[in-house]
């Protein structure tokens, strides 16, 4: 495996992320089916990633998508603009008044509680984003001299929209490998977005092509089956149990099959409950095993956290902080996350630090 090289500072943006953002509407403790009222956040798995970086760890990231030209559109908007993320490359396209051709994509989640695990409800049918087509980037001016990314990243979900969203992907990744960018993706499967173009058997034909041009792989077991093909060996059905040797064996799998991986990384979640995880990750970089054992959690919103994971993980690497420390960082942020409702991490990088060394919940102040 070769080592990543981050490009230097002098390009526009630390990071481009390619994605769909939605409206979260979000019951609070109440169920999507009951509630009378619901809080609103924006979110979206690529998205998250470049907020997180912008928020937490201060880097200036641009948010690559489209939003239906009407107030829920702008809603999404300001809440982008809220986040610190650049929005020079959202595209706004025009609306017919009622939503048949084109709208926002809403996504209800419950939090969960307990024995209630959490639970989502996605409204995002023939969405802006999803009708995004090759060549409406300009991926060579975005990622050439003119402006100029250091880091690119895009996931299973945004491919998953459309057959012409994986195209767009492929086209900015190519552009992006031209110029030097590493390239980061996130598996994310979402059994509710392939199963009525084809189910697991046309997201591994999809994504086994994506991975060919992915320097860093991001993923848990069950995206690695789903998306690729490549089981995990040893765990139970209910994974309470995750054994260390067969994540090595799986991720060690994913670099035989894919040469060009320079780092894979998976993250290790055991549910106790709704409320209560334990959480870890382990990843392979330059050949070698980097493991961030699971510790218990509580959990206010799971949502999200993988997405703070890989912004973690992302920031140690374009920090040069060393492979170890970056996944420390992600796994740490990935648990202040979930500690926090909505998508989006609300977490800073001094309480990142504080856990990566092993600091306590005691009052600050």
């Amino acid at each position: 495996m070769n080592t990543i090289i981050v490009p230097d500072s002098s390009r526009r943006w630390d990071c481009l992320s390619l994605g769909e953002v939605m409206l979260r509407l979000d019951p609070g403790e109440s169920r999507i089916h009951t509630t009378r009222q619901f809080q609103v956040w924006e979110g979206g798995g690529e998205y998250n990633v470049a907020r997180g970086l912008r928020r937490c760890f201060g880097l200036h990231t641009v948010i690559a998508t489209a939003l239906a030209e009407n107030p829920v559109g702008r809603l999404v908007e300001d809440f982008i603009l809220q986040g610190g993320v650049d929005t020079s490359l959202l595209k706004w396209i025009p609306y017919d008044g009622v939503g048949r051709t084109v709208r926002n994509g809403l996504n209800f989640t419950e939090r969960g509680y307990g024995v209630r695990a959490a639970a989502g409800c996605s409204d995002r049918g023939n969405t802006a984003v999803s009708q995004i087509k090759s060549g409406d980037f300009d991926w060579e001016s975005i990622f050439g001299s003119a402006n100029g990314a250091r880091w690119f990243h895009t996931g299973g979900i945004f491919a998953a929209l459309s057959a012409s969203t994986a195209q767009v992907a492929v086209e900015a990744m190519d552009a992006a490998r031209k110029y030097g960018t590493p390239v980061s993706y996130d598996l994310n499967f979402r059994d509710s977005l392939w199963k009525a173009i084809g189910g697991k058997a046309k997201a591994q034909e999809v994504n086994r092509e994506i991975v060919r041009k992915v320097d860093l792989l991001l993923g848990n077991e069950e995206d690695f089956s789903a998306m690729l093909g490549v089981k995990i060996k040893g765990v139970s059905e209910d994974f309470d149990e995750l054994p260390i040797a067969g994540y090595e064996e799986m991720l060690r799998e994913v670099a035989s099959l894919y040469p060009n991986l320079k780092l894979i990384a998976s993250t290790l979640r055991s549910v106790h409950s709704a409320s209560r995880n334990a959480w870890g990750a382990i990843a392979l970089y330059e050949d070698k095993i980097v493991h961030v054992p699971q510790r218990d959690i509580d959990i206010l919103d799971r949502v999200g956290g993988g997405d703070s994971f890989a912004s973690g993980l992302v920031y140690g690497l374009l920090a040069g902080k060393g492979i170890e420390w970056a996944v420390k960082c992600g796994v740490a942020h990935g648990a202040l996350a979930m500690t926090t409702p909505g998508d989006t991490s609300m977490a800073s990088l001094a309480e990142v630090e504080r856990i990566i060394k092993g600091g306590s919940a005691r009052i600050a102040r």
